[in-house]
């Protein structure tokens, strides 16, 4: 997963275990947490988690390959990814 982030990717997760990810049809940011569920967070202008988002890859994967595909989804195919997503509230 590591080598699929950019630089400022890299350094959020090595610093926080999360980075952000821009949805390429939105334009809103989302976090994704180190994890397999559960772990992705849509955020308002000023980085504040605003509601949560799951969806997960088909198969038994480990939680670095579940992020990378969750970043792959968000940045290529946001609509169809949130499509799919169950979405769950924060409070």
């Amino acid at each position: 997963m590591l080598e699929w982030l950019s630089v400022a990717q890299r350094i959020q997760y090595e610093q926080y275990n999360y980075f952000d990810v821009t949805g390429c049809h939105s334009g809103k940011r989302y976090r994704i947490r180190h994890g397999m569920g559960t772990n992705i967070y849509e955020l308002d202008d000023r980085g504040r988690a605003l509601t949560g988002w799951c969806f997960v890859p088909e198969g038994y994967l480990v939680a670095g390959d579940v992020m990378l595909a969750q970043k792959i989804a968000l940045e290529t195919d946001e609509r169809g990814a949130l499509a799919l997503a169950n979405n769950f509230s924060l409070r």
